[in-house]
Formats: structure tokens, sequence, C-alpha cells
């Protein structure tokens, strides 16, 4: 069994070293010098110096919105330390703590983007990549693919009306690097999911003032900093600097930061893999990860709203069981028409395609059912709880949250450290 791991983020990683500890044979293709995926900081936007893509969307002074006691791995969690809100290059640490332990970092093609993949007979896959430096184009095959390129390479561009009017800057949060570009400017941010929360912060230290224009309900009780101003949906943009609100009310501008989201993105699929994208509902997959019609690809990491880490592992295990035997995939029928009832579930429920792989209260559900499949081991229900909290707090008590410290004491329990 040969396998090709798209990426060498955290999903990359757990998937690496679970596939290496099946016995299997493993390529790791990623486009970057080292790993770490989105945890890696760069100054670089646009393209990098051999005229690829950055796809980072990292930024100076980046501490996690979840503590770290959910963001280790299952048989390796992220060493103990006097906090639990850790910086950017602290993750990244860990990263390579667990790339070393597991020997993983010599499965890792560095400095290679893969510009193909599409599907052979027999279930096989025939991929091919560019050697960045050398810009040599290689060609193999493998006997089964794990997407694990993550969720933040194409961001959300919304068109806002009148807004070839603006003559100030509009960039998405993707690019942002560091506020210090933002001294003394007029800073709209638009949207208040994490990095939208954070970024207002950020820029509200060195801004002249700072509007958050959203529409979250969680979002609006929580305390921002004396020069930031909540604000409705943007109605439209009404000359160079003048921005209108839904709820008739104007100010004006300098820069407006999109922290908008981004879409699912697998620019090296062929179209024969039979893969679409539809505003980020991705199909035909089985339980959010196996390609129904071709069960040797899988999609790690697809779910949001969840304990990242530790349910790529899980989705990882779930794979491997099936190439090694020691479970049995349903037949493409049976896959449809499970997902096919979910889905439907799904949309009873109120989703939208947007929404089509949120978990939140139904992650745990989720982690149970993909263990139970596979006869492995579940992800421990504190993380669950924990996770829940940190999100709670991080809404609560924007400000603060990031000083709160925690302590797992078992599987169903943690206290709150102070």
């Amino acid at each position: 069994m040969n396998v090709a791991i798209i990426g060498a983020g955290a999903a990359g990683l757990a998937s690496a070293r679970h596939v290496s500890a099946n016995g299997f044979k493993c390529d790791v293709f990623e486009m970057r010098e080292q790993l770490g995926g989105t945890w890696i900081y760069t100054d670089d936007v646009g393209n990098d110096r051999y005229g690829y893509p950055v796809y980072s969307a990292m930024y100076k002074g980046l501490r996690t919105n979840l503590p770290k006691e959910v963001m280790g791995f299952p048989d390796f969690p992220i060493p103990e330390q006097k906090k639990s809100y850790l910086t950017q290059a602290e993750i990244l640490d860990f990263l390579n703590l667990y790339a070393d332990f597991f020997n993983l970092k010599e499965l890792i093609k560095f400095n290679t983007m893969v510009i193909d993949i599409h599907p052979l007979e027999n279930n096989q896959w025939e991929l091919t990549y560019v050697d960045k430096p050398t810009n040599e184009r290689i060609t193999n095959t493998y006997d089964a693919v794990m997407i694990c390129n993550g969720h933040y390479n194409e961001p959300v561009m919304p068109n806002f009306l009148g807004q070839e009017n603006f003559t100030g800057k509009i960039e998405h949060s993707h690019s942002f690097r560091s506020p210090e570009c933002n001294k003394d400017q007029r800073v709209l941010v638009v949207g208040a999911g994490p990095s939208g929360l954070d970024l207002t912060l950020q820029v509200s230290r060195v801004a002249k003032y700072v509007v958050l224009s959203h529409h979250s309900p969680e979002a609006n009780k929580t305390e921002v900093p004396e020069n930031v101003e909540k604000k409705p949906d943007i109605k439209r943009i009404i000359n160079f600097e003048m921005v209108e609100f839904v709820d008739g009310s104007c100010c004006g501008f300098d820069v407006i930061l999109l922290c908008t989201g981004y879409k699912y993105s697998f620019p090296f699929l062929h179209e024969s893999c039979g893969v679409t994208a539809d505003d980020n509902y991705i199909q035909p997959l089985y339980k959010h990860m196996i390609h129904i019609e071709k069960p040797t690809m899988c999609f790690i990491g697809i779910p949001f709203n969840v304990c990242a880490f530790q349910m790529f592992d899980l989705q990882a295990r779930y794979f491997c069981q099936s190439l090694n035997g020691s479970m049995r995939l349903p037949s493409s029928e049976e896959m449809r028409m499970h997902t096919d009832r979910e889905m439907q579930r799904r949309w009873e429920k109120g989703y939208s395609k947007r929404q089509a792989h949120m978990m939140g209260q139904y992650q745990e559900e989720y982690y149970n059912d993909l263990a139970a499949d596979a006869n492995t081991i579940p992800i421990a229900p504190v993380l669950v709880k924990l996770r829940d909290l940190s999100v709670k707090r991080l809404y609560d008590d924007l400000l603060n949250f990031r000083e709160d410290r925690y302590k797992i004491v078992d599987n169903e329990t943690y206290v709150r450290v102070k």
C-alpha cells in the first residue's frame, strides 16, 4: 500500500503518523519549506520566491483561541506549562516535536506543489507534482490519497454595493500580517468570527478607531475596547471613504478588513475525481471524509467547529482501518443513502450549504460514530466540554479569556486553575 498525503500541517502529520504506523509506504507533499501548515508565519503575501501562491493566513501576535489542553493529539499532548493559550510559534514547535517523535519528517517532500490528481483503474491514483526549486514535474501512482490541505487557502471576498467608489484599502484577513500598518487609521472590520474579533483587538491597539460590522448574535454581548464600535451589516459604500450600514448610520474609513472566511479549495483535483464544492458543501463524502464513489480517497479536516487536532487523528485512524482491512466500508450505494439521510436532517434543522460540515453541538456524536465504526478509541468527552466552554468564554470575555488556565483531571472532568 502506497499512500499520498497532501499537506504537512496538523492534519497531514496525524495522517502520516497513522499511515506509517500501519506499515504503509507514505509520501507527504508539502508546498512550503517546513511543516506546520496554517501555523507557519511568513511576511510573504501573494506569491513566494518560486512564483507559487502563498496560502498562509497567519499574522504576528496570534495566540490560540482554544486552550492547549484541547489542541494536542490523543497519544501526544502538548507539554505542560503555565498557560493554556499558546502563541503561533509554540504550536509550530509542538508540531515539530510531534513529527520528530514519530519520525515523520523523513516522509515529507518539502517545496513540492501537487498540480494534478486523477483516478486510475483499480481505485488507484495518478499524482503529478512540481519540485518548486527545480521546476521539475514528477508523476507517481498511489493506492490511496489523503487530502489534508486545510481550510484557509482561498478567501471569501464579498462585493459590496458601491465598492468601486472606495479609495482606501480593502483586504482580506488572509493577507493581514501586522496591525502596525493601521496606525492612526480608521478601520472597518467585517465579520465577528474568532479571527474578526481577534483582529479587532489587534488593530484597536494602534488605530484611530475601529468599527466591527457583523450579524453574529454571540458577538452582540462581547465587550470590546473603548475605541471600537459595533455596527450591523454594510448596506453600501457611498463614496471614497463613507460606508452606510443597514441601520442607516454612516462612518468614514481608510481601511476595510474582511474577516469573511474561506472557500474549501482543491485546485489539484482533476474534474474526473468527481469532487464538487458548492458553497463549501463538499460532495460526494461519506461521514464528511470518504469519497463515496472512490473510497481510496479521503479528506481529513473538512468538519469545523470541532476539536481539530483530535478529530484529524480520529479521522486518520478511521481511514487506515478501511485501508488495512480491519473495517469494511459500506457499498457506494449504502454510503450515498446514509449521507443523503444525514444531510436531509441537517437541511431540516435549517442548516445552509455553508454549514453542511459544521459540527458544533453534534461533534461528540460524530466522533463517537467514527470510533464505533472503526473499533477505535473515541475522543474524550472532557475535550468537547472544555472546547465548548472556551468558545463561550471568547464571546463572554474577549479581552481576558486567554488568561484562563485549565487542567484535565480525567476523561470527563477539567478544572480551571487560578
